[in-house]
């Protein structure tokens, strides 16, 4: 399938890929990097490789290559052409984030067994959560998971950890804005946030 959603302003842009082609289908017209093609013949997973490959689609689509993406030594990619980006995939889609500015962006799927490991990535016990509402908490949690991994990805730092340094603002679940804040060392940060739901998916992406 092609391109699935675009967003896009004046600062960044959001594309989002719908995984239905084999891996033959993805691989074609793709040039990798010797590094990025070990990477991906060393996945064991036929989900993960064709993930990896959409990104590469969602890339070409932006007008760059695997050849315009590097990595630090944390692991996070950079563009370069001084461009920022953000990567993610998550079961049938891959989603990239392009901007102006750092940024960070993150897509789950919605499962109801994000409740049972809320605790180590949230405090779970605030009156925030209506847990009589199954599917109202889990969309909830996926969307906290969603914007610190997304804040996890931006400041790239050893030893920050998700329940203990961010804290994520209460919000409307049927909204698109969420806040949160980082304190961490020198790091002292308030993030906004954009949160979409489509087909049993959750994107987050920072502004």
């Amino acid at each position: 399938m092609p391109l699935y959603k675009t967003i896009q302003t004046e600062d960044y842009r959001v594309l989002v890929w719908k995984i239905t082609e084999s891996y033959n289908d993805l691989f074609r017209g793709i040039v990798l990097k010797d590094f990025c093609l070990h990477r991906l013949e060393s996945m064991t997973s036929d989900i993960h490789q064709r993930g990896f490959l959409s990104v590469r689609k969602l890339l070409g689509t932006a007008g760059y290559t695997d050849f315009d993406l590097y990595y630090d030594e944390n692991g996070k990619p950079h563009l370069k052409d001084g461009k920022h980006i953000s990567i993610t995939h998550s079961f049938d889609f891959s989603s990239i984030i392009i901007s102006n500015q750092p940024t960070g962006i993150d897509l789950e799927q919605q499962r109801e067994k994000i409740i049972r490991i809320a605790r180590k990535f949230t405090d779970f016990d605030n009156d925030f959560f209506d847990k009589s509402n199954i599917e109202q908490t889990t969309r909830q949690l996926t969307t906290i998971w969603g914007i610190k991994e997304a804040i996890y990805k931006y400041h790239s730092q050893k030893g920050l950890s998700l329940k203990q340094h961010i804290n994520v603002l209460p919000f409307d679940i049927n909204g698109h804005e969420i806040e949160a804040e980082v304190n961490y060392q020198h790091i002292s940060h308030k993030h906004k946030g954009h949160f979409y739901e489509f087909e049993g998916y959750t994107l987050v992406h920072l502004i």
